[in-house]
Protein backbone atom coordinates (compact mmCIF):
# COMPACT_ATOMS: atom_id res chain seq x y z
CA UNK A 1 0.00 0.00 0.00
CA UNK A 2 1.12 3.60 -0.98
CA UNK A 3 0.01 6.77 1.49
CA UNK A 4 -3.22 8.47 -0.40
CA UNK A 5 -6.02 10.58 0.91
CA UNK A 6 -9.67 9.71 0.99
CA UNK A 7 -12.86 11.02 1.14
CA UNK A 8 -15.94 9.83 2.41
CA UNK A 9 -19.27 11.86 1.14
CA UNK A 10 -22.66 11.98 3.70
CA UNK A 11 -25.15 12.76 1.08
CA UNK A 12 -28.99 12.30 0.55
CA UNK A 13 -30.17 9.75 -2.35
CA UNK A 14 -33.20 11.21 -3.46
CA UNK A 15 -35.54 8.24 -3.98
CA UNK A 16 -35.92 7.80 -7.90
CA UNK A 17 -33.41 10.86 -9.12
CA UNK A 18 -30.17 9.39 -10.38
CA UNK A 19 -29.81 12.66 -12.48
CA UNK A 20 -30.05 14.81 -9.89
CA UNK A 21 -27.63 12.46 -7.42
CA UNK A 22 -25.06 11.90 -10.43
CA UNK A 23 -25.04 15.95 -11.14
CA UNK A 24 -24.41 16.28 -6.85
CA UNK A 25 -21.72 13.21 -7.09
CA UNK A 26 -20.12 15.43 -9.87
CA UNK A 27 -19.35 18.11 -7.64
CA UNK A 28 -18.64 16.14 -4.12
CA UNK A 29 -15.79 14.63 -6.21
CA UNK A 30 -14.74 18.30 -7.39
CA UNK A 31 -14.50 19.02 -3.59
CA UNK A 32 -12.86 16.10 -2.55
CA UNK A 33 -10.33 16.28 -5.58
CA UNK A 34 -9.73 19.93 -3.71
CA UNK A 35 -8.63 18.02 -0.72
CA UNK A 36 -6.59 15.85 -2.78
CA UNK A 37 -8.33 12.46 -2.37
CA UNK A 38 -7.30 9.94 -4.72
CA UNK A 39 -10.21 7.39 -3.83
CA UNK A 40 -14.38 9.43 -3.02
CA UNK A 41 -16.21 6.74 -1.16
CA UNK A 42 -20.62 7.30 -1.64
CA UNK A 43 -23.28 5.40 0.31
CA UNK A 44 -25.15 2.84 -0.23
CA UNK A 45 -28.45 2.89 -3.65
CA UNK A 46 -27.55 6.95 -3.20
CA UNK A 47 -28.54 6.61 -6.99
CA UNK A 48 -31.72 5.04 -6.96
CA UNK A 49 -32.45 5.41 -3.15
CA UNK A 50 -32.98 3.05 -0.83
CA UNK A 51 -35.69 0.49 -1.35
CA UNK A 52 -37.51 3.44 -4.01
CA UNK A 53 -40.84 1.96 -4.48
CA UNK A 54 -40.32 1.67 -8.60
CA UNK A 55 -36.38 0.38 -7.98
CA UNK A 56 -37.16 -3.24 -10.44
CA UNK A 57 -38.05 -0.37 -13.04
CA UNK A 58 -34.98 2.04 -12.16
CA UNK A 59 -32.30 -0.81 -11.60
CA UNK A 60 -29.89 -0.64 -14.20
CA UNK A 61 -27.14 -3.31 -15.89
CA UNK A 62 -23.82 -3.15 -14.22
CA UNK A 63 -21.37 -2.14 -16.05
CA UNK A 64 -22.90 -1.22 -19.11
CA UNK A 65 -25.80 1.12 -17.87
CA UNK A 66 -26.15 4.91 -18.07
CA UNK A 67 -25.46 5.61 -14.59
CA UNK A 68 -22.14 3.69 -14.38
CA UNK A 69 -21.19 5.43 -17.84
CA UNK A 70 -21.77 8.57 -16.18
CA UNK A 71 -20.06 7.76 -12.91
CA UNK A 72 -17.26 6.70 -15.20
CA UNK A 73 -17.26 10.04 -16.77
CA UNK A 74 -16.87 12.16 -13.34
CA UNK A 75 -13.66 9.84 -12.68
CA UNK A 76 -11.97 10.33 -15.86
CA UNK A 77 -12.39 14.41 -15.74
CA UNK A 78 -11.67 14.45 -12.18
CA UNK A 79 -9.37 11.61 -12.08
CA UNK A 80 -10.10 10.31 -9.11
CA UNK A 81 -11.75 6.70 -8.02
CA UNK A 82 -15.10 6.84 -6.59
CA UNK A 83 -17.33 4.04 -5.32
CA UNK A 84 -21.11 4.62 -5.15
CA UNK A 85 -24.14 2.41 -4.12
CA UNK A 86 -27.18 1.98 -7.05
CA UNK A 87 -29.75 -0.61 -7.80
CA UNK A 88 -28.40 -3.25 -10.36
CA UNK A 89 -30.35 -5.39 -12.76
CA UNK A 90 -29.48 -8.49 -14.28
CA UNK A 91 -31.49 -10.96 -15.74
CA UNK A 92 -34.62 -9.06 -13.91
CA UNK A 93 -33.01 -9.93 -10.92
CA UNK A 94 -32.28 -6.88 -8.60
CA UNK A 95 -29.43 -6.56 -6.32
CA UNK A 96 -28.18 -3.89 -3.94
CA UNK A 97 -25.27 -3.03 -5.70
CA UNK A 98 -21.71 -0.46 -4.74
CA UNK A 99 -19.85 0.21 -8.04
CA UNK A 100 -16.16 1.32 -8.16
CA UNK A 101 -14.66 3.30 -11.12
CA UNK A 102 -11.25 5.40 -11.51
CA UNK A 103 -9.62 7.35 -14.22
CA UNK A 104 -8.81 4.43 -16.87
CA UNK A 105 -12.93 3.25 -16.74
CA UNK A 106 -15.01 0.72 -14.74
CA UNK A 107 -13.09 -1.36 -11.86
CA UNK A 108 -15.53 -4.18 -10.63
CA UNK A 109 -18.91 -3.94 -8.21
CA UNK A 110 -19.64 -5.76 -5.00
CA UNK A 111 -23.05 -7.09 -4.34
CA UNK A 112 -24.61 -6.67 -0.81
CA UNK A 113 -24.79 -10.22 0.72
CA UNK A 114 -26.94 -9.94 3.53
CA UNK A 115 -30.41 -7.82 2.96
CA UNK A 116 -31.88 -6.20 6.26
CA UNK A 117 -36.04 -5.71 7.02
CA UNK A 118 -37.67 -4.81 3.85
CA UNK A 119 -34.75 -4.48 1.64
CA UNK A 120 -35.73 -8.40 0.55
CA UNK A 121 -38.64 -7.03 -1.10
CA UNK A 122 -36.28 -5.47 -3.61
CA UNK A 123 -33.36 -7.19 -3.72
CA UNK A 124 -31.83 -10.45 -4.07
CA UNK A 125 -28.13 -10.85 -2.00
CA UNK A 126 -24.94 -11.13 -3.51
CA UNK A 127 -22.72 -14.15 -3.44
CA UNK A 128 -19.09 -13.22 -4.20
CA UNK A 129 -16.44 -11.30 -1.54
CA UNK A 130 -14.27 -9.74 -3.87
CA UNK A 131 -10.55 -7.35 -3.17
CA UNK A 132 -9.99 -4.58 -5.85
CA UNK A 133 -6.87 -3.24 -6.59
CA UNK A 134 -7.18 0.65 -7.34
CA UNK A 135 -3.67 1.31 -7.40
CA UNK A 136 -2.72 2.64 -4.23
CA UNK A 137 -4.21 0.21 -2.55
CA UNK A 138 -6.32 -3.21 -2.82
CA UNK A 139 -9.43 -2.24 -1.20
CA UNK A 140 -12.67 -4.51 0.15
CA UNK A 141 -16.27 -3.16 0.01
CA UNK A 142 -18.32 -4.22 3.44
CA UNK A 143 -22.53 -2.78 2.50
CA UNK A 144 -24.12 -1.66 5.42
CA UNK A 145 -25.62 -4.48 7.00
CA UNK A 146 -22.66 -6.43 5.92
CA UNK A 147 -20.43 -5.15 8.29
CA UNK A 148 -22.92 -6.64 11.62
CA UNK A 149 -21.01 -9.97 9.98
CA UNK A 150 -17.40 -9.97 10.98
CA UNK A 151 -16.22 -12.74 8.62
CA UNK A 152 -16.84 -10.78 5.49
CA UNK A 153 -14.05 -8.00 6.51
CA UNK A 154 -12.07 -10.99 7.80
CA UNK A 155 -12.27 -13.03 4.40
CA UNK A 156 -11.50 -9.30 2.51
CA UNK A 157 -8.53 -8.82 4.43
CA UNK A 158 -7.30 -12.35 4.01
CA UNK A 159 -7.37 -12.02 0.39
CA UNK A 160 -5.36 -9.06 0.42
CA UNK A 161 -7.45 -5.93 1.40
CA UNK A 162 -6.10 -2.99 2.83
CA UNK A 163 -9.00 -0.54 2.91
CA UNK A 164 -12.15 -1.61 3.58
CA UNK A 165 -15.14 0.69 2.37
CA UNK A 166 -18.58 0.81 4.33
CA UNK A 167 -21.33 2.60 2.38
CA UNK A 168 -24.53 2.68 4.37
CA UNK A 169 -27.70 3.50 4.01
CA UNK A 170 -28.63 3.13 8.10
CA UNK A 171 -32.21 3.34 9.20
CA UNK A 172 -31.64 4.11 13.07
CA UNK A 173 -33.17 6.54 14.56
CA UNK A 174 -36.53 8.61 13.40
CA UNK A 175 -36.49 12.72 14.30
CA UNK A 176 -38.43 15.61 14.09
CA UNK A 177 -38.03 18.87 13.14
CA UNK A 178 -36.86 20.30 16.38
CA UNK A 179 -33.07 20.72 16.68
CA UNK A 180 -32.93 18.57 19.95
CA UNK A 181 -34.54 15.68 17.99
CA UNK A 182 -32.33 16.10 15.41
CA UNK A 183 -29.51 16.09 17.55
CA UNK A 184 -30.59 13.21 19.30
CA UNK A 185 -30.81 11.03 16.34
CA UNK A 186 -27.52 12.41 14.37
CA UNK A 187 -25.67 11.01 18.13
CA UNK A 188 -27.45 7.93 17.75
CA UNK A 189 -26.28 7.66 14.67
CA UNK A 190 -22.40 8.26 15.24
CA UNK A 191 -22.89 5.54 18.29
CA UNK A 192 -24.22 3.10 16.41
CA UNK A 193 -21.21 3.40 13.93
CA UNK A 194 -18.28 3.92 16.36
CA UNK A 195 -18.05 -0.01 17.38
CA UNK A 196 -17.28 -0.31 13.21
CA UNK A 197 -13.84 0.85 14.74
CA UNK A 198 -13.30 -3.12 15.89
CA UNK A 199 -13.64 -4.18 12.09
CA UNK A 200 -10.16 -1.62 11.53
CA UNK A 201 -8.45 -2.50 14.31
CA UNK A 202 -8.90 -6.72 14.11
CA UNK A 203 -8.08 -6.77 10.53
CA UNK A 204 -5.19 -3.47 10.69
CA UNK A 205 -6.69 -2.33 7.73
CA UNK A 206 -7.80 1.09 7.42
CA UNK A 207 -12.18 1.54 7.37
CA UNK A 208 -13.98 4.45 5.39
CA UNK A 209 -17.89 4.63 6.39
CA UNK A 210 -20.40 6.71 5.20
CA UNK A 211 -24.47 7.10 5.55
CA UNK A 212 -27.18 8.55 3.51
CA UNK A 213 -28.21 11.94 5.13
CA UNK A 214 -31.82 13.09 5.22
CA UNK A 215 -35.26 12.17 4.46
CA UNK A 216 -35.12 10.96 0.92
CA UNK A 217 -38.51 10.57 0.93
CA UNK A 218 -41.88 8.61 1.73
CA UNK A 219 -42.79 5.72 0.85
CA UNK A 220 -46.75 5.15 0.74
CA UNK A 221 -46.23 1.58 1.90
CA UNK A 222 -45.66 2.50 5.28
CA UNK A 223 -46.87 4.87 8.01
CA UNK A 224 -45.14 8.40 7.89
CA UNK A 225 -43.50 7.58 11.12
CA UNK A 226 -42.61 3.88 10.54
CA UNK A 227 -39.05 3.06 10.85
CA UNK A 228 -38.66 1.55 7.37
CA UNK A 229 -39.05 5.50 6.02
CA UNK A 230 -35.98 5.98 3.94
CA UNK A 231 -34.95 8.47 6.43
CA UNK A 232 -31.02 8.46 7.26
CA UNK A 233 -29.46 10.17 10.03
CA UNK A 234 -26.06 10.11 8.29
CA UNK A 235 -22.88 10.74 8.95
CA UNK A 236 -19.06 9.16 8.11
CA UNK A 237 -16.06 7.98 10.32
CA UNK A 238 -12.37 7.07 8.72
CA UNK A 239 -10.18 4.77 11.27
CA UNK A 240 -6.57 3.54 11.18
CA UNK A 241 -5.47 0.08 11.26
CA UNK A 242 -4.84 0.67 14.94
CA UNK A 243 -8.76 1.44 15.36
CA UNK A 244 -8.30 5.08 15.92
CA UNK A 245 -10.34 7.52 14.78
CA UNK A 246 -9.09 9.65 12.00
CA UNK A 247 -11.74 12.11 10.92
CA UNK A 248 -15.66 11.78 11.47
CA UNK A 249 -18.35 14.71 10.72
CA UNK A 250 -20.29 16.52 13.52
CA UNK A 251 -22.43 14.99 15.81
CA UNK A 252 -25.58 17.43 16.33
CA UNK A 253 -27.02 18.68 12.61
CA UNK A 254 -28.12 15.80 10.04
CA UNK A 255 -26.71 17.64 7.18
CA UNK A 256 -24.65 16.75 3.85
CA UNK A 257 -21.11 16.93 4.38
CA UNK A 258 -17.83 14.80 3.27
CA UNK A 259 -14.42 14.36 5.40
CA UNK A 260 -11.02 13.59 3.85
CA UNK A 261 -7.91 11.86 5.29
CA UNK A 262 -4.84 10.64 4.89
CA UNK A 263 -4.00 7.03 5.00
CA UNK A 264 -0.13 6.96 6.08
CA UNK A 265 0.82 3.87 4.50
CA UNK A 266 3.62 3.54 7.49
CA UNK A 267 0.45 3.39 10.33
CA UNK A 268 -0.15 -0.08 8.35
CA UNK A 269 3.03 -1.22 8.40
CA UNK A 270 3.68 -0.79 12.31
CA UNK A 271 0.27 -3.01 12.94
CA UNK A 272 1.29 -5.59 10.71
CA UNK A 273 4.51 -6.46 12.42
CA UNK A 274 3.17 -6.48 15.41
CA UNK A 275 3.93 -9.25 17.69
CA UNK A 276 0.11 -9.66 18.26
CA UNK A 277 -1.12 -9.06 14.51
CA UNK A 278 -4.57 -11.26 14.54
CA UNK A 279 -4.14 -12.20 10.97
CA UNK A 280 -0.69 -13.95 11.62
CA UNK A 281 -1.50 -15.58 15.14
CA UNK A 282 -5.10 -16.83 14.11
CA UNK A 283 -5.66 -20.75 14.25
CA UNK A 284 -8.56 -21.33 11.19
CA UNK A 285 -7.66 -24.76 12.08
CA UNK A 286 -10.45 -23.81 15.11
CA UNK A 287 -13.06 -22.57 13.35
CA UNK A 288 -14.93 -25.27 11.11
CA UNK A 289 -17.91 -24.59 13.24
CA UNK A 290 -18.65 -21.39 10.84
CA UNK A 291 -18.94 -23.19 8.17
CA UNK A 292 -21.85 -24.86 9.80
CA UNK A 293 -25.55 -23.71 9.58
CA UNK A 294 -26.83 -23.79 13.44
CA UNK A 295 -30.54 -24.62 11.74
CA UNK A 296 -31.67 -28.69 11.14
CA UNK A 297 -33.44 -29.48 8.42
Amino acid sequence: MRTMRVAAVSMNGFLGEPDRILKAIDKWCEQAVAEKADLVLFPELVIHGHCTPNTWALAEPVPDGPSVAALVNIAKRHRVVLCAGMSEKERDIVFNTQVLVGPDGYIGKQRKLHLSRDEGFYYKGGRDITVFDIGPCKVGIVICYDNQFPEISRVLALRGAEVMLMPHAGRMKLWDDTPQSEAAARLYSYNFFKPYALRARENACFAVLTDQVGRAGYVAQWPRDSENQPHHAGGALIWGPDGELLANTQVERIKEEMIAATLDSALMARERSLANYMLKTRRPELFGELLRDQTSC
